[in-house]
């Protein structure tokens, strides 16, 4: 599936996607076009049949390296627009191409390498999970420009990157490497082949009972922003929806029989 010329998305036949930024000429940084590009795919994996991890990748030199400058330097980053107005739910068109991956039904494992800068950093920040490889360059960078970081990134490394350290690194733009980033939080695990790992654990994932792992997400949301009688409330609601269904009973058979489970998609 090719959903822009930006994006591909292809699905394979055990329910993972491949999610490529495909502007590898332009180290796929973020102008209005891949703003958008970026959006649409979101949007269609919420609405895609038999998926059940995407594992999203930048192609060429760059995972992303974050704004494009010379679209910014045209005006093509259209200031004129009020960022304070909520187009795309609780986001706007920025913030969107992170948050759109939060939002995602299922689990998202971004696998990055080369550079990972500002508006591409905030993107990674909206997987799930994040394989990097250790000679990645990252940067929380909008302070270079005289910008605060404004793509969701206060939303999404809230809980994930310690106040102190994300306060200095958002007040110099220091950049530092994968291999920094896995002690920061910004890097879940590292790995020389990030796509190759982040694929290897996404068909991990896949073979899991995708009722369960969809309801996990849910939990995931709930627990960062609810309460904790909220919490204990969700718990018990998605396990009633779960316990004893096909697919519960179907994984604790294949379990007994050391068996691939056989489930069906949600």
């Amino acid at each position: 599936m090719q959903p822009n010329d930006r994006v591909s998305i292809d699905l394979g036949d055990n329910g993972v996607a491949q999610v490529r930024f495909t502007r590898g000429d332009k180290m796929n940084a973020l102008d209005p076009a891949q703003f958008e590009a970026v959006i649409e795919a979101g949007a269609a994996l919420r609405e895609m049949k038999g998926l059940r991890v995407a594992v999203l990748s930048g192609e060429g030199r760059a995972f992303c390296a974050g704004l494009d400058l010379g679209s910014m330097a045209s005006g093509g980053s259209n200031p004129t627009v009020d960022l304070a107005t909520r187009s795309h739910g609780n986001a706007n068109r920025a913030q969107e191409a992170a948050m759109t991956w939060r939002k995602c039904p299922v689990p998202v494992i971004a696998a990055v390498h080369g550079v990972c800068f500002g508006g591409g950093l905030q993107i990674a920040s909206g997987a799930d999970i994040r394989v990097v490889h250790p000679a990645t360059r990252m940067a929380v960078m909008e302070m270079k420009w005289g910008l605060v970081p404004d793509m969701a990134g206060y939303a999404l490394w809230r809980g994930l990157v310690r106040d102190d350290v994300l306060r200095e690194l958002t007040y110099t733009n220091r950049e530092f490497s994968g291999e920094e980033a896995l002690g920061l939080g910004f890097a879940t695990m590292l790995d020389d082949d990030p796509l190759a790992r982040a694929t290897a654990l996404a068909e991990v994932i896949a073979n899991k009972n995708p009722q369960a792992i969809r309801g996990a997400k849910r939990l995931f949301h709930v627990m960062r922003e609810e309460g904790e009688d909220a919490i204990l409330l969700a718990e018990s609601v998605e396990q009633d929806g779960i316990i004893r269904q096909p697919n519960q009973v179907e994984a604790v058979m294949a379990e007994m029989q050391k068996r691939a489970p056989n489930f069906t998609d949600v």
